[in-house]
């Protein structure tokens, strides 16, 4: 019968453990097989002009490939501490001085105003609606994107302002020929 010791050395034994695992690897160093998208399957497009348009690019490799040990953010608050450890606490005197100008402010404010304490509770709510990670946005599931035109930015503010000028004129009841507001696109 093997001793603990025997079977521990054996079992990790590095040229044994070479043999026995099976790596699995996509190409240029992934954990897992490439999941690129051919130019066909692609629903991002853009505007190459005269109301065409083509397969967006497509995105770069991520420089951390192949890495398995990503950083967790850790949930809720995330806000790092902003002063070294212990800052909190205060010499007696200084506690004196914080006491008695809280004391005058309060004094000092009108009755609309909030108290110390109040306002405390309320800057603390606010500080963890702000600090926690918002919802994701529920859409509605009737929801169709508008269609793209097919149009470079240029060229639709080029066609929004002969629409403009075209409006201007009516309004002001001037007669111009339609070659006027051609855009030449």
């Amino acid at each position: 019968m093997k001793s603990f010791q025997q079977f521990v050395s054996e079992a990790y034994d590095p040229e044994i453990q070479g043999r026995s695992q099976i790596t699995k690897s996509g190409e240029g160093g992934r954990i897992v097989r490439k999941r690129k998208i051919t130019d066909a399957e692609k629903r991002r497009v853009k505007a190459i002009g005269g109301g065409k348009t083509a397969p967006a690019k497509t995105y770069k490799d991520k420089s951390d490939i192949g890495k398995t040990n990503k950083k967790r953010s850790p949930a809720g608050r995330q806000q790092q501490p902003t002063q070294k450890r212990g800052s909190a606490s205060l010499t007696p005197k200084e506690q004196q001085k914080k006491a008695y100008l809280e004391r005058k402010k309060r004094e000092s404010s009108t009755k609309d105003e909030v108290s110390g304490k109040d306002k405390n509770i309320d800057l603390k709510k606010s500080a963890d609606k702000l600090l926690t990670k918002k919802a994701e946005k529920k859409v509605d599931p009737k929801y169709k994107p508008a269609k793209a035109s097919g149009y470079t930015r240029g060229e639709r503010k080029k066609l929004k302002r002969t629409g403009d000028r075209l409006l201007k004129d009516i309004k002001q009841k001037k007669e111009k020929s339609a070659s006027h507001y051609n855009p030449k696109l």
